[in-house]
């Protein structure tokens, strides 16, 4: 038996550029770009928020997987994503400089 009682996303602390649902619940991914233009020349990241490069993982991004174990798998996979995202902006900005 696992039991959730009073679980609130803790989310209020975070910019207004980080777009979050009704419920407080972080946006990533698909649900960013389906809200609103995203500001990326891209799509986002799975775990990508609204702001280019921030991402989020674990009881801030839903409702529905709030379990340390689920939480821990996403901050791995976040990390992944943010080291691509670092990738794709040092290729950029090495582009940049060579034109």
């Amino acid at each position: 038996l696992f039991l959730l009682i009073g679980a609130q996303p803790n989310t209020d602390w975070l910019p207004p550029g980080i777009e979050r649902d009704a419920q407080g619940f972080v946006l990533t991914g698909a649900d960013v770009s389906q809200r609103r233009a995203s500001p990326l020349d891209r799509s986002p990241f799975l775990l990508e928020t609204s702001m280019p490069g921030v991402f989020a993982a674990g009881d801030v991004k839903d409702e529905v997987s709030r379990q340390a174990a689920t939480a821990a798998g996403m901050g791995c996979m976040a990390a992944l994503e943010a080291e691509r995202y670092l990738a794709k902006v040092e290729n950029a900005a090495g582009a940049a400089v060579e034109a």
